[in-house]
């Protein structure tokens, strides 16, 4: 998946900024992790995230990155599922977090918006069909120092 599957249009994106809360995370922070259930959206204001799924043996099964304009959990908000997917932010990143009611509250008061979340959407379900390629042929685009980090933070 590349990172622009995870770009919200510029108006969803900025009525999700809007409503966020700044949070001050440090060097490989875990926003979230696969199989718990969300509590909300992470919006990246700036710098990146890495993101990946694992196997229950705990081998990276596909990693993907995440850069400025992304939001991240969306699939999990919306269907109300357990995360697919982990997410640590890089060093230098600046997060926003929408708590899942202020984006439920967001959606009922510009209903306009539904169509850009699923586009959205959409566009993570493409991404992840065509890497399910990459996924066989053991393709990660995550370093190891990260995945060591993400390994002591479970």
């Amino acid at each position: 998946m590349n990172q622009d599957c995870f770009a919200a249009d510029g108006r969803f994106f900025q009525a999700l900024v809007k409503r966020s809360k700044e949070c001050p995370y440090g060097d490989f922070h875990t926003l979230f992790k696969q199989g718990e259930f969300p509590k909300g959206l992470h919006v990246i204001r700036d710098g990146e995230a890495s993101l990946m799924m694992l196997s229950r043996s705990e081998r990276i099964i596909a990693s993907f990155r995440a850069g400025p304009g992304s939001v991240l959990g969306l699939p999990a908000v919306v269907g109300l599922v357990p995360y697919t997917l982990s997410a640590i932010v890089r060093k230098g990143s600046s997060v926003g977090f929408v708590e899942l009611e202020v984006f439920n509250d967001l959606l009922r008061e510009d209903p306009s918006l539904y169509p850009s979340v699923l586009s959205l959407l959409a566009s993570e379900v493409r991404a992840a069909r065509s890497s399910l390629v990459g996924a066989r042929e053991g393709a990660s685009q995550i370093s190891c120092k990260e995945f060591q980090s993400f390994k002591e933070l479970r």
